[in-house]
Order: structure tokens, then C-alpha cells, then sequence
């Protein structure tokens, strides 16, 4: 082999490792973006999670409250139901007189 041969093969290799060292960071890069990004989508499933959880919290809070609402209605009907019996006995009461 001579030495021009041999220059080229060097040139050729140190150009060849080059590309290699090249496409090894680059893969790194990649690989380092492909795990932000699933840091990200895990920070959003979390969000999605801690949101479902409050809703959740909202709607049983909505639905103890609307159940009140229905027990305490009886209540207010038997109120509104004496009131007017009273006030129909003190019509009757006053027509009498």
C-alpha cells in the first residue's frame, strides 16, 4: 500500500468515525427530546387526573346538595301548607265576623 493509498484510507476512516460521533449525538439529542416529551405528557396526564379528581369532587358536592334541596322541600311544602291553613282559618274567621 502506498502512502497516498494509506493518506486515503485514514482520511476515509477519520471521515467515516466522524460521522459515526455525528449520528451518536444526534441520537442523543433525540433521545433527550423524546424524554422532555414524556416528561411532558406525564405532567399533562397528571394534570388530567388532579382535574378529573376535582370534578368528581364538584359534581358529589352537586349531587349532596341537590339531595338537601330534595330533603328540605317536604320541610318547606309542610311550612307553606301551614301558613296557608292559617290564613284560610283567619279568612274564615273574619267572613264569620
Amino acid at each position: 500500500m502506498t502512502d497516498e493509498e494509506l493518506k486515503q484510507l485514514v482520511e476515509s476512516n477519520a471521515r467515516t468515525a466522524q460521522a459515526m460521533l455525528d449520528s451518536m449525538a444526534e441520537a442523543r439529542l433525540e433521545r433527550e427530546e423524546l424524554r422532555e416529551g414524556m416528561v411532558r405528557v406525564q405532567e399533562g396526564m397528571l394534570r388530567l387526573d388532579n382535574a378529573m379528581v376535582r370534578l368528581t369532587e364538584v359534581q358529589e358536592g352537586m349531587a349532596k346538595m341537590l339531595a338537601s334541596l330534595d330533603e328540605d322541600r317536604p320541610t318547606v311544602f309542610k311550612k307553606l301548607n301551614s301558613i296557608e291553613d292559617k290564613i284560610d282559618r283567619l279568612l274564615q274567621q273574619q267572613d264569620r265576623e
